[in-house]
Order: C-alpha cells, then sequence, then structure tokens
C-alpha cells in the first residue's frame, strides 16, 4: 500500500464551491422538460471548461444536461474495475438559490452566526448539533436568504478536487474513474435519461451525505399515490341533503390518517404516508402522498391504510366515489448492496484512513444511487459535509470537505490494492 497524507497536496475544494454556488441551478418540478430548468447547464459547462482545463479530455456535457468524464488509470494492472463518483448540479425548488453570497466563518468557537442579510436565520449549537464537531474550523454558510448549495455543490467540488489531485500526483494509484454529475435529483428524476453503457462502471457513489465519517447503504423505499374523489355538485343555495363535497371529503380524509404515521411523528426506521399536495372543487378534487418505508411490504400497508381511511368516510357519502393509483418511485438500495459487501466496506476503509471513525447509516430519503443500484450500478453514498439542507441555514465546514476529497482518494487507491 502506497500511503499518501493530506500535506502532499494543496486542496482546491472551497475554491471550487465558492465558484458552484455563485450558479443558480434550482430545478422546477413543475416543468416536464429535461433537464428541467436550462440554467443548470451553466454549472455543467463551468465543470466541462474546468475539467479541460486539468487534462481530463473526454469530459462532456450532453443534451440533457449530465457530465461525463474519465480520470484514466496510471496502475499496470489491467484487472482494475471502473468506480464511478455522481454528484448532483441541482438545487432544491424549496428555497431560492439564486444570487448566493456564501460566507466563510473562520475558526468557529461554539458561538452562535447570525446570517448578515436576516438576523432571523441563526445557527444555533442547539439547533445544528453537528456544530459540537466544528471547534477551531471554519464554517461555510449563505448570506440569510437563500440556500447555500452544500446540497450537492459540496459533493461536486469535493470530487473535482479529487479529479485534479488525481492528475498531480500519480503516486495515488488508481483504476480507470468515471465522473457522472447529474440534473434534477431534487425533483426525482436525476438518473432518468443516464448512460449506463457509456459509464461501464461496476460500481459508484454518491458524494452527497451530511456528517463527516458517515456513508449510507440504504435508503427509503417510496411509491406515490394519487387518490381521486367524485363527489356531487349541486347549486349551494338549493344544496340541502345533496351536496357532497369532494374538497370536504378530501379534507376529512387526511385529517383522518393517523397521526402515528405522518412525517412530524416518524424517525429512524419508521416510514409514513405524507399528503403533499390537494387540488379541487365541489365535484373533483385530488389528493397527492408520498409514502415511505424502509420495508418494501410496508408500503402496502400504507397504501392500505389510505384506502381504508378513504372508504370509511365515504361511507357517509353513498353518492360519492373514489380512485386511488399507487405509483412505484424508487426502493431501498440495500437489497442491492447487501449482494456486493465490498463495495460499502472499501468506503468505510477509505474514510478510516482520513482518521475519522466510520459511521453506516441510513438515509430517510432517496438519492441518485437508490435509482442507480437497480439499473444495475450498485451505488452507497458517502459524506460531503452538507447541513441543514434546503433552508437558508443550510452550511458546510472548509474542514469536512477536505475529509471528504481525502476519502474520494483513498477510495480510488482501496479498489486498485484489491485487484
Amino acid at each position: 500500500m502506497t500511503s499518501f497524507k493530506k500535506s502532499d497536496f494543496n486542496f482546491s475544494v472551497v475554491e471550487r464551491f465558492m465558484r458552484y454556488v455563485a450558479i443558480d441551478t434550482q430545478s422546477d418540478p413543475n416543468l416536464l422538460c429535461f433537464p428541467s430548468t436550462e440554467k443548470q447547464k451553466n454549472l455543467g459547462n463551468l465543470l466541462v471548461s474546468e475539467l479541460h482545463a486539468i487534462g481530463i479530455i473526454d469530459a462532456h456535457l450532453d443534451d440533457y444536461g449530465y457530465v461525463y468524464a474519465t480520470v484514466l488509470a496510471n496502475t499496470p494492472k489491467l484487472n482494475v474495475p471502473v468506480i464511478c463518483f455522481c454528484s448532483h448540479m441541482d438545487t432544491s425548488p424549496d428555497c431560492s438559490g439564486k444570487n448566493v453570497q456564501p460566507i466563510i466563518h473562520k475558526n468557529y468557537q461554539g458561538h452562535d452566526i447570525v446570517l448578515p442579510e436576516d438576523n432571523t436565520q441563526v445557527l444555533r449549537l442547539k439547533e445544528h448539533p453537528d456544530l459540537k464537531n466544528q471547534i477551531n474550523n471554519d464554517i461555510i454558510t449563505a448570506s440569510g436568504t437563500t440556500l447555500l448549495g452544500a446540497d450537492n455543490k459540496a459533493g461536486i467540488a469535493e470530487i473535482m478536487d479529487a479529479c485534479h489531485q488525481w492528475v498531480l500526483h500519480p503516486e495515488i494509484a488508481h483504476g480507470t474513474i468515471r465522473i457522472l454529475f447529474t440534473p434534477d435529483e431534487e425533483i426525482g428524476r436525476g438518473i432518468d435519461n443516464v448512460d449506463i453503457e457509456k459509464l461501464g462502471a461496476y460500481a459508484a457513489y454518491t458524494i452527497d451525505g451530511e456528517s463527516a465519517g458517515t456513508m449510507e447503504n440504504e435508503t427509503f423505499s417510496a411509491d406515490g399515490a394519487i387518490l381521486t374523489i367524485k363527489g356531487v355538485s349541486t347549486h349551494p343555495g338549493f344544496a340541502k341533503g345533496k351536496m357532497q363535497s369532494a374538497i370536504k371529503i378530501a379534507g376529512a380524509i387526511v385529517s383522518s390518517l393517523p397521526v402515528e404515521l405522518s412525517p412530524e411523528a416518524t424517525a429512524d426506521k419508521q416510514g409514513f404516508i405524507h399528503p403533499v399536495m390537494i387540488a379541487g372543487h365541489v365535484e373533483h378534487a385530488t389528493v397527492e402522498f408520498i409514502i415511505r418505508d424502509f420495508d418494501d411490504a410496508k408500503l402496502k400497508q400504507h397504501a392500505e391504510v389510505i384506502k381504508q381511511v378513504t372508504e370509511t368516510i365515504l361511507k357517509q357519502y353513498p353518492g360519492t366515489t373514489y380512485d386511488l393509483q399507487i405509483k412505484s418511485q424508487y426502493r431501498n438500495m440495500k437489497q442491492i448492496l447487501d449482494q456486493y459487501p465490498h463495495i460499502v466496506d472499501y468506503a468505510l476503509e477509505a474514510i478510516r484512513r482520513t482518521g475519522l471513525l466510520p459511521r453506516l447509516g441510513s438515509i430517510r430519503g432517496g438519492t441518485d444511487g437508490s435509482r442507480l443500484s437497480y439499473m444495475g450500478l450498485p451505488c452507497p453514498n458517502i459524506f460531503a459535509g452538507e447541513h441543514a439542507f434546503h433552508s437558508k441555514q443550510e452550511w458546510v465546514s472548509v474542514q469536512d470537505m477536505h475529509k471528504a476529497v481525502e476519502t474520494i482518494l483513498h477510495l480510488s487507491q482501496i479498489w486498485e490494492e484489491n485487484s
């Protein structure tokens, strides 16, 4: 094993990150084109130009907004599997990503961090518990009116810095490495048009996790549900004993769902039923739900809860009918990754080599890796250091980003060593 130390190279991750977050890449779930917003390609084009500048000549942006690139192998071994590192370029529609003003708060000492453009936005230790691990570190936030974009531009900057280090330091022996940057991950479409054959990889890693040292090999399994209520409409002046308002019936159904199956009442490995949209009028109303659990069988149980509650409420409205459609969205990647334990084990060892204590966990959500795993590319998730996703209080520490770069470099070396 040829070891390397972080003193062997100069990090460029912070400078890259500060450039990337300045580019608005917010995706839009209401637009059906792909990518949903053309502005995501602005970041894609910058990444391609930077990859070309460091000598990765095949880097390119395709028509769908994906960035593909290859770091060529530098080992004489011919049997090293191709691995891929992946992050997403878009930011969440939940909070503005326009005119992001990143700020570095140096030498954090446990104090409250008040964001200057909105002093109601305050990072407090009791509300952001991982700040206790950041004493003497440098914290990056936005200015208080936008999200920061660490989800997932921290991951992009870390992969880009790793590419730079591979080029500068051939003593880091590695096989062929594929790079993939995706659009529209935040709206669940990030892998819709990815070219798995072009990637040609054996395994992949998303760099899109939270605290330094963590990685995830498990996500929710996810279904979507659309409940359609057909009520009875009449003139409201003559409605007594006749009208059966689909709007009111939909509201009664939502309010009758078990509280213990709501997102606000669940944690850890508990699943939930979550109404995300209600629309309609007296005669016709629609409720959209997301259904989540780590156990596929429980997804069916949760869907049955919606069905039973609906039928119970509709007994009071004999003229009203309903339709419930369930659509599969993604599945727990652990079901695939358990078949390839070394993919996870190598990443845990890479984290360990940085001096961090690796922690394996689960995501109460999904990643591009969920779908990639079921497309034949097993793909766990490694920390990027991002915190308070989708909010104006989003933050990341400089030192955690450095550790993420080290992890990527060690991981590439571990694959080479074990081949």
